[in-house]
Order: structure tokens, then sequence, then C-alpha cells
């Protein structure tokens, strides 16, 4: 997965150059101030500082719908050019009002990098790092600030400081990044679907991913331009085709093929009631005593909560890459494949596959069940599709196909008997288990080999494919078959695909989180920081080293800055093993407490010493804290929930909701400070937390793992099921 953590990389710098921004300005409008005579001026000062926001804000209105037309990669490259050319005005700026110009430019680099950066990762990266990758962006603003400082303090060490050099340096780094977004970004896959453009789809996916084979996701992620419709959850037995011969219809069946030569696998829905069916209804066991808790939350929760293990049985894993079947080029040959072109396969997937965290993808709306309590069941094993087989087959199972998605998630496709020509898509997903596998082989320790008296439950989301049936059978290849009708699918009105209950659910969780963000007191704790460290004795202690004021407040700032590397590190492993969600319940207490004991140092007088003491160690924890949870993860969630025929516009609506929060809080602090303190200002800050805490755990999914077209399929399940409640 190299290639996509570079990808994801080099697109981050655009965070960087938000954060190098952010701490110029900081702290070359003491000089700014001090050139043109703006002591008297307060507004003309913080006109200055807010011109990059009041530009970040209008050009977010835009930046969606456009990104949705023009593409992701031509945003990010219109971002780079901003800027440059505002750091170049920014080093000229002859007087107030070209800095002003240069400053709104700044901030319309500023939002388009900060809105589509996310976007870009989400739409790049394999399912199982997407959340490591995408807290990159926090992890490289938070690196722009900190190498930002430093370059201040060290520039503010000499006679006669240039705000003019401060700000203008900012053109050397976007120009790399101009380079960057140019010759080595390529455009997002599933943008590039979207319009119909499957070639290029493909040669970037074959890019990101390292390999050749990419059919299941390219399926995937034509699937992913259907929104809407219906969706319902179901379970599929799986297990030895000599084993669920009954009474229905075959074309229900799915065809698996197994890990040993001859040994061949079926899968078929359950009928009456399931365990699957109860979770759907009433939420996984975890959460159904929450009456509140929304619907949502529990069917995403049931797929990562872990099953205890019954009896003997053994786990079943499908492979994250190629195919459940293995479809072979001669008809005839339906049980039997070839063992060479197998062990080919096993290694070419094996770099792909490894890196899938099997106890991460537990769900407990699978479950096992057998007619034998003794008897063992040798595991159905993924195969990867060969180039040049047939998309679809007809051989007893009712024309069937299924192919890896990444997360642990396997696309299967099947006739649609209530209309003619349609296609049902079914999502499945089963429980991890002990057992290890290399590539898209499985081994378990001792006997492999399947008993007769076990079967395996999936967990399966079946909803209308984009795709028909015609336009797969007698395909050579995949791509063959989407690219023949991916001029009809692509034609869908957005403004009606806005108004789907699951893409306004999602909306709801977004904008709520981006609301909470801004007024759990970030803003406040940046402008409290420096006197706090100055009542902690810090600035007294640098002055005696021969350091002013300014420089000794620009050294604090950069060794805060540096504190939070580290942390955000912590928050790159655990995005994709604890998860977002739980990452979110576990941040903020902590910075609810660190705001609880800020407002008791201002209302108990514990003398300055301890005052001191215990406000610094409550701002670094809280500033530590806030860039592992409530910095990057709404951002991150907010380009994984909605569909990417709308992902563009549902992105612009959550980020202007954020600029328009940042604006609110940043004018309303001094007015606050002076109506009711320091210690109100964190107490309502503190009272936002807690709501923060509760609106995440009662409305905000856990998305870790899951393809994004998987993910807005639940939501359009959870939209439906809290309509019905």
């Amino acid at each position: 997965m190299r290639g996509a953590v570079l990808i994801a990389l080099a697109a981050a710098i655009g965070n960087m150059l938000q954060g190098w921004d952010n701490a110029t300005i900081a702290g070359s409008v003491l000089y700014i101030k001090k050139e043109f005579n703006l002591q008297t001026q307060p507004t003309m000062e913080g006109l200055i500082v807010a011109m990059s926001l009041i530009g970040a804000t209008v050009i977010t209105t835009f930046s969606g719908p456009v990104s949705d037309m023009l593409g992701r990669r031509p945003m990010l490259i219109i971002s780079s050019v901003l800027y440059f050319l505002s750091g170049l005005v920014m080093l000229w700026a002859p007087n107030v009002y070209v800095l002003l110009l240069a400053r709104l430019l700044d901030g319309f680099g500023i939002g388009l990098a900060v809105t589509l950066v996310p976007v870009y990762i989400s739409e790049t990266a394999p399912p199982e790092i997407r959340g490591q990758l995408n807290t990159f962006p926090q992890f490289t603003g938070s690196l722009g600030m900190f190498l930002s400082y430093c370059m201040v303090f060290g520039m503010s060490l000499t006679q006669a400081p240039s705000w003019r050099l401060m700000l203008g340096v900012l053109s050397i780094p976007s120009l790399a990044y101009f380079f960057l977004t140019l010759f080595y970004l390529p455009e997002s896959p599933r943008w590039l679907v979207s319009k119909g453009r499957m070639k290029e789809a493909k040669q970037v996916l074959q890019r990101l991913r390292g390999r050749e084979d990419v059919s299941g996701e390219m399926a995937l992620l034509m699937e992913g331009l259907g929104v809407g419709g219906e969706v319902s959850i179901e379970e599929y037995i799986i297990g030895p085709d000599n084993e669920l011969v009954d009474n229905q219809d075959e074309k229900d069946q799915i065809k698996l093929y197994g890990a040993e030569e001859g040994l061949s696998w079926i899968a078929k829905p359950v009928t009456g009631q399931s365990t699957l069916g109860l979770v759907s209804r009433h939420g996984s066991m975890a959460n159904q005593s929450m009456p509140l808790m929304d619907p949502l939350v529990t069917l995403f929760g049931s797929v990562h909560e872990k099953m205890p293990e019954m009896g003997s049985m053994r786990s079943m894993l499908f492979s994250n890459v190629g195919s459940m079947f293995n479809i072979t080029e001669n008809q005839g040959k339906t049980d039997n494949w070839d063992e060479e072109s197998q062990k080919d396969e096993e290694n070419h997937m094996s770099d792909g596959s490894g890196a899938e965290s099997d106890d991460n993808l537990r769900s407990p709306l699978l479950s096992r069940q057998g007619t034998n309590a003794e008897g063992n069941m040798g595991p159905p094993t993924s195969l990867s599709m060969r180039q040049g087989s047939n998309f679809m087959q007809a051989n007893g199972v009712g024309e069937q196909a299924s192919m890896g998605i990444g997360g642990g998630w396997q696309l299967a496709y099947r006739k649609d008997e209530k209309k003619e020509g349609a296609l049902k898509r079914i999502y499945l997903h089963e429980e991890g288990g002990s057992g290890s596998r290399r590539g898209s082989i499985i081994s378990l320790p001792g006997d492999t080999h399947a008993d007769q008296g076990e079967f395996i439950h999936a967990a399966a989301l079946v909803s209308q494919s984009v795709l028909r049936a015609e336009s797969l059978l007698g395909q050579q290849s995949i791509e063959e078959a989407i690219e023949t009708q991916s001029e009809t699918v692509t034609k869908k009105s957005v403004w009606k695909a806005l108004l789907e209950p699951g893409v306004k659910h999602a909306l709801i969780v977004g904008v709520g989180l981006q609301i909470l963000q801004q007024f759990s007191g970030i803003n406040g704790v940046l402008y409290y920081t420096p006197q706090i460290l100055e009542q902690a004795g810090v600035g007294v202690l640098l002055s005696n080293m021969g350091i002013g004021s300014d420089s000794a407040s620009f050294l604090i700032s950069a060794v805060t800055t540096l504190l939070m590397l580290p942390t955000i590190g912590v928050a790159m492993r655990l995005m994709d093993l604890a998860g977002r969600r739980w990452l979110l319940l576990a941040t903020l207490p902590v910075l609810l407490s660190s705001l609880i004991v800020l407002v008791l140092g201002n209302v108990i007088n514990m003398g300055e010493v301890m005052h001191a003491v215990i406000s610094t160690v409550s701002v670094v924890v809280y500033f530590c804290t806030f860039v592992m949870g409530f910095g990057p993860i709404p951002n991150i969630l907010c380009s994984e929930i909605f569909p990417t025929s709308v992902r563009g516009i549902c992105i612009a609506i959550c980020a202007l909701t954020f600029w328009i929060g940042d604006i609110i809080v940043t004018y309303s602090l001094p007015i606050m400070l002076n109506s009711i303190g320091l210690g109100g200002v964190f107490a309502i800050y503190a009272v936002v937390c807690a709501v923060a805490w509760v609106f995440v755990f009662l409305k905000v999914p856990e998305t870790k793992g899951m393809p994004l077209e998987v993910i807005t399929e639940f939501f359009a399940v959870g939209a439906k099921r809290a309509a019905t409640e």
C-alpha cells in the first residue's frame, strides 16, 4: 500500500501550508502593527488576521460542487497556485490594502486544501488504513505550525525582523506543493468512475494498490454511484455445496471455490427469522438497552463487536482483494480449479492483503450453526479472478459473481427476480477468526478438511445494482462490462440524491460534529496559552536568557506545537485499530476535565505558583488530546459518510459550517471575556464538550475498515429504520 501512503502524504502538504500560514500571521502581526501604525486601529488589525478566514469561508461555498464537476486534483492544483501567489503578494505588499488582498488569496487556498484534502485521501486510500492516512492532514498542519514558529523565532532575534519575509516564505513550500499536485498526484479514481472514465480509473487504482487485478474495486466504485433505493439486511448460509441442497431455487445460490482442488461452496439466503434479522431490528446486543441510541450506531457497531467462539467451530475469512469466486475460463470446469494458477495468484496477492486487521472486522451479525456439534468446518477460501475470465457464469448457480472489495467485505451479484434484466448487489461480511492467511489463502492449524455437518452464516446488505444483467453477461472482463453501461449509470440527479434519507442522516452527523468541534474550546485555549505560560514564569526564565518577550512567545508556541506531534502519531496508530468513535469517546472526557481544571484555577485562589503549574499542565493536556480526537476525526468522518455523487457538495456544507463556527467563536471570544470572564468562557466550553460526548455516543457510528460505498449503504438502512421508529 506504499503508493496510497505516498499519495496521501503529498496531498496533506496543503494542510501543512495552512498550519504554516496560521503561525506566521500570528507572529508577523506584531511587526505589521508597528509599520502601519495600527495600535489604535484594532479593527484593521483583526481584519488582517481574519481575511484568510473570510476567504476560506467564501471559497468553501463553491469548492464542493466545482470539485464534483472538475475533479479533486484540479482543485488541489488551484489551491497550490493560490498559496504561491498570496506568498508573493505578501512579500511585496506596499500597503495594508494589498496585504488584505494577499490574505484573501491565501484564504482561498486554505479553504480548498482543508475541504478537499480529506476527501481526496478518503477516495484513494484502502479501507484498512484510511483513518491512518486521513490523520496526515492533522500531523502536517501541526508540523507546519512548528516549523513556522521556529522560523519566526529565529527571525525575531535579528535587529530588524521583516514581516514581509516571514509571510513571503510561504511561496517556497507552496511551489513544491504545486509540482507535486501537477506531476505526482493522480485524479481520484472514484471521481473518474463518476465521469465514466473507466480506463483512467483502473490505471490509478493499479498504481495505488500496486497490483494489476483491481476488478473488485472497480465494480465497487461503479456501485457507489447509486444513491437511494431500498436496502435490506439479509443473512446467507455458506457451506459445502452438497450440504445446502434443499427445495430452494438454485438461482439464489452463490458458488464459492475452496482451498483444495475439487472443493466448492455455496451461499444461500436464510429463510425465516435469523440472528441477523433480530440485530437489524433491535440493534446490537450491547446497545439494546439504550432507547435514545441512533439505530445507525447500533448497525455499524454490530459489524465491529466481537462475538465469542462457539464450540470447536473455526473462523472463516474473506480475502480483502481479488474475487470470492475463481470463475474459470472454461465453463465446463465448475468444480475444479488449476492449482498452478492459484499459486500464482497467491504470490501476486500476498502483499496487498496482508495489512488487513482481522480482529477489527469481527461481526456479531454473523453466527455459525452446526448440525453436528463436534464437527469442524474448513473455511471457504477467497480466490482471485483471473484476467480474461467471464464476469458471470450460468452453470447451476443462477448466474452469480462475487469480488473482494477491501476491509473483509465482498461484493456479489444476483439477478433480480422482480425486475427483468436488473441485478441485485450484495455486500457480504463475516466474522474474522484465529486463522492465518498468506495472500488470498487461509491456513488453519490442524485438519483443514471440511466436515459435512457444518456451515457458516454471513451478513449481507442487499440493494439494487446500478448495472444490468445484459451488460455483464458474455463480457470478457469486469472493466468491459462496466464500461458498456457507464454512460447510462452516471446520469443521476445530484439534488435528488441530496434528499435521500441516508444522505440527510449523514449530514446531521457531519454538521453536528463540525459545530461541536468549533465550540469545544480550542480557540479559547489558544488565546489563553501565552497568558498562563507567562504566569508560569516561562517568560521570565527566557528573559533571563536574553530572549525578548516577543521572541519568547514564539518559542513557547513552537514548543507547544512540538508536543502535539507525538500524540498525533499515537492517533494515527489507533485510528484504524480502536476506531474513530472510540477515540472521540475516550478523548472528549479528557478535554472536559482539562477545561474544568482551568475553570477552577480561575475561580479558586490557589496561589500563583500552583495556579501556573496546574494551568500549564491543563493546557498541554488539552492540546495533545484535542489533536488525537476532536481535531482530525470530524473531517475524517465527513469525508467517509457521503455517497460519491454528492460527496463534494456535502463536504462543502460541513466545511462551511466549520468556517462559520470558527468566525463566530473567534469574534465572540473577546466579548465573552469582558462579560463573563475567563472562567465563564471555559465553563461554556466544558458544557459543549459534555454535549459533544453525548452526541457522539448516540449519533456517531464507527466507520473503521469499511469501504466507503458500504458505509453509505449502512446510512441508508439506518435512516430507514430510524424513520419507522
